[in-house]
C-alpha cells in the first residue's frame, strides 16, 4: 500500500522477526530511520547498506515523537507491550494483531481512552465491522461475523487426527501466514476475532454471533435495533482494510485492488456454525468470558500448540487438547497488570511445550 502511494507515506521505522531478506530488501527501498529484528547482530550487520538506521527496541520505536500511525502486524504476544506504548504516547495503532486485544482487551482500551489514540482495525472482519458502524450512534442490536470455515470446514472433527500440516495450510479463500491458517483450521481464529469485536465496539458476547460463509465475500454484518442489517462485501484481500485503516477517514481510488462483480460472484450462502464440532473456538471463547488472565493463557496454549503441530510433534487434534490440559492447570488474576499478563503467557507457552522443550521454535 504504501509502495502504491509513495507521496503519502514515509516510513519511520521497519520491524522484522527473523525474516532478514526481506527486512534487508525494504530497508533498500524505503530508507528508514530506525529498524528492529530479533538478532540484534544481524540487524547491525543488515544496517551496513544503510547508514541513516539506527537500532531500536519496538517499544522506543512506537514512542518516537512525531509519528502518525503505528501499525502492528506482529504474531502474538510481541505485539502487546508495543500496542500499549503506542497507545500511551498518543499515536493511533493500525492493528492486524488478534492477540492483542485477546490478550488484554481490558488494558488495551483503558490505556486508549485515557490517550484519545485511536485503534484501527485491519483485520478483515473487524474492519468491515467498523466500516458498517461508520456514522451510527448507539444504535447496534447484534454482530454477525463471518468464518470461511478453513481446510477442514467439511470434515468432522473426529477424522482429523492425521491430517498433516501441509493438509491443514491449505485454506480454501485465504493466503495468510501460517500460524494463522492453522487456527483458521481449528476456528480458533474466528474466537479471536469475535473476543475483538467485543472489546473495539463495546459489544457483549451474547450479541455476537458467528456464520459459516464459504465464499468469504461478506466479511461481516451489523444487526441495528430496528432490524436493518448492514454488510460490508469484497473479494478476500487483506490490502482492502490495510488501505482503508491507513487513509481513514478518507477514501482513496486504487486501480491495483480487484473489483466486486456481483453477477461473476456467484451464489453468496450462509450456514451455522456449530462450537461443538470445533473445541478450540469454544475454549478460547469460555477463557474470554472469565476474563482476567484467562485469555493470554488460552492464546499463548494454542501458540505453543500450534508450533508443536506444525513442527510435527502433536498430531491436529492434540491442539485443543494441550490448550485444555494447560488451561486446567491455571491459577487466573482477577485485575491483571501488563507485567502479570506476560508473565501468565510465558507460563502457559513453557507448559504447552512440556516434554517438548528441544524444540527449536
Amino acid at each position: 500500500m504504501i509502495r502504491r502511494f509513495p507521496d503519502d507515506f514515509d516510513v519511520v521505522a521497519l520491524c522484522a522477526g527473523n525474516n532478514i531478506p526481506l527486512l534487508q530488501q525494504q530497508i533498500d527501498e524505503f530508507d528508514p530511520l530506525y529498524i528492529h529484528c530479533l538478532d540484534k547482530s544481524v540487524a547491525e550487520r543488515t544496517m551496513g547498506t544503510n547508514s541513516h538506521a539506527v537500532y531500536l527496541d519496538p517499544v522506543d520505536i512506537v514512542t518516537l515523537p512525531d509519528l502518525d500511525l503505528v501499525v502492528i502486524a506482529t504474531v502474538g504476544d510481541a505485539g502487546l507491550s508495543p500496542t500499549l506504548a503506542a497507545l500511551s504516547a498518543g499515536s493511533s495503532v493500525a492493528l492486524a494483531n488478534k492477540e492483542v486485544l485477546v490478550m488484554a482487551g481490558s488494558l488495551v482500551m483503558e490505556v486508549a481512552s485515557v490517550s484519545g489514540a485511536q485503534i484501527l482495525p485491519i483485520d478483515s472482519e473487524p474492519s468491515a465491522i467498523w466500516q458498517c458502524l461508520a456514522g451510527e450512534e448507539g444504535s447496534v442490536g447484534r454482530l454477525i461475523i463471518t468464518a470461511s470455515g478453513g481446510a477442514f470446514r467439511d470434515r468432522d472433527w473426529s477424522t482429523l487426527s492425521d491430517v498433516s500440516p501441509e493438509e491443514a495450510l491449505c485454506h480454501p479463500t485465504w493466503s495468510m501466514g501460517r500460524k494463522i491458517t492453522i487456527d483458521s483450521a481449528t476456528l480458533v481464529n474466528k474466537a479471536f476475532e469475535v473476543i475483538e469485536a467485543h472489546w473495539l465496539f463495546g459489544v457483549p458476547y451474547e450479541r455476537i454471533d458467528t456464520v459459516l460463509h464459504r465464499q468469504s465475500l461478506v466479511h461481516s454484518f451489523v444487526e441495528f435495533i430496528d432490524g436493518s442489517v448492514k454488510a460490508q462485501v469484497g473479494p478476500p484481500d487483506i490490502r482492502y482494510p490495510i488501505q482503508y485503516a491507513l487513509f481513514y477517514p478518507e477514501r482513496r481510488q486504487n486501480k491495483s485492488l480487484p473489483s466486486f462483480n456481483p453477477v461473476t460472484a456467484g451464489d453468496l450462502t450462509f450456514e451455522y456454525m456449530d462450537p461443538d464440532r470445533n473445541p478450540c473456538f469454544r475454549l478460547a471463547l469460555e477463557a474470554a468470558k472469565k476474563g482476567g488472565t484467562w485469555p493470554a493463557v488460552v492464546t499463548s496454549a494454542d501458540a505453543a500448540a500450534v508450533d508443536l503441530f506444525l513442527n510435527g510433534r502433536i498430531r491436529f487434534t492434540d491442539i485443543p487438547d494441550r490448550i485444555e490440559s494447560v488451561l486446567a492447570k491455571h491459577e487466573p488474576t482477577k485485575n491483571p497488570s501488563l507485567e502479570e499478563i506476560l508473565c501468565a503467557a510465558t507460563w502457559a507457552t513453557e507448559l504447552t511445550l512440556d516434554g517438548f522443550n528441544h524444540l527449536n521454535r
